[in-house]
């Protein structure tokens, strides 16, 4: 299994849409830096606009922490149209090169192929949510130096000090990277039923759209599954930068993504395993 994996992360990293996400996220963060290099001070401002006149703040709030924290709240939104980009085409783009029937005729089973090609998929998304943890936190760190890390989230204020700070990163990007790997199930899943890699990337995004939009409406029947959706779990890697944090709360999140991952994944190998391949 694991020369299968290899070879499949060899075919991802050959192809240059693959690339398409880490130069966004290694273009995006240092402009991002760069504009809090020189506007960061009246960003910090502007947050704080409402408490200013009953709080007095000391110190480097603008720091490393702080900028990373923004950037994973502004960017998170954003990379699952890059993890769709290539769990889309992991099945579809066999189909899309004509390359199905003699994959299918390697002495390995239909099982070890789409596994191989599900946990190269997975991989990739950790490595995206690695290189943009390394990107915001650690080049942020090296440019902004330390401090508390100030968050203001639902009418709550919470200072952290430094030395309880990295582990909620890392925490957080963990659980981002699980976040991510939903997605990336998501795309697998259409990526088995189409022939182009097209299909699943909108298919996979208006999915996302479309639970959006239901946990938004207020009708009991929406509000009752809304519960249900992965796209109400996907950011609850704020939960660790709360005081005290929820546990019970990250746990749950945490077992429902990890659901609709085993069902994505599960679905995807029946349909392929099913599947009538004829090119």
């Amino acid at each position: 299994m694991l020369t299968l994996i290899q070879i499949e992360l060899y075919k991802i990293f050959k192809k240059w849409r693959t690339y398409i996400g880490f130069i966004a996220i290694g273009v995006l963060v240092p402009i991002i830096h760069t504009a809090m290099v020189f506007e960061g001070s009246h960003t910090l401002n502007f947050m704080t606009r409402n408490i200013q006149e009953s709080f007095f703040f000391v110190g480097n709030l603008l720091n490393g922490y702080l900028v990373s924290y923004f950037i994973l709240t502004s960017l998170a939104v954003h990379i699952p149209f890059l993890i769709a980009l290539v769990a889309g085409d992991l099945l579809a783009g066999e189909a899309t090169a004509g390359t199905y029937r003699m994959l299918i005729t390697r002495p390995i089973s239909r099982t070890q192929i789409i596994t191989s090609k599900f946990l190269a998929g997975i991989i990739y998304t950790n490595l995206l949510i690695l290189w943009l943890a390394v990107m915001s936190l650690v080049v942020g760190l090296i440019i902004f130096g330390t401090g508390e890390l100030l968050v203001i989230s639902n009418q709550t204020i919470n200072i952290f000090e430094k030395s309880d700070i990295l582990w909620r990163f890392l925490l957080a990007y963990g659980f981002a990277s699980l976040g991510m790997s939903v997605v990336a199930s998501l795309a697998f899943l259409f990526s088995s039923l189409v022939e182009n890699s097209i299909g699943p990337i909108v298919s996979t995004m208006a999915v996302i759209i479309v639970f959006i939009i239901l946990s938004a409406i207020n009708i009991d029947f929406f509000q009752t599954i809304k519960p249900y959706l992965f796209t109400n779990y996907i950011l609850s890697w704020r939960l660790f930068f709360d005081d005290p944090v929820d546990f019970t709360e990250i746990t749950k999140a945490t077992l429902i993504l990890a659901g609709h991952i085993a069902i994505f994944f599960s679905l995807a190998l029946y349909l392929f395993k099913r599947k009538d391949i004829l090119t």
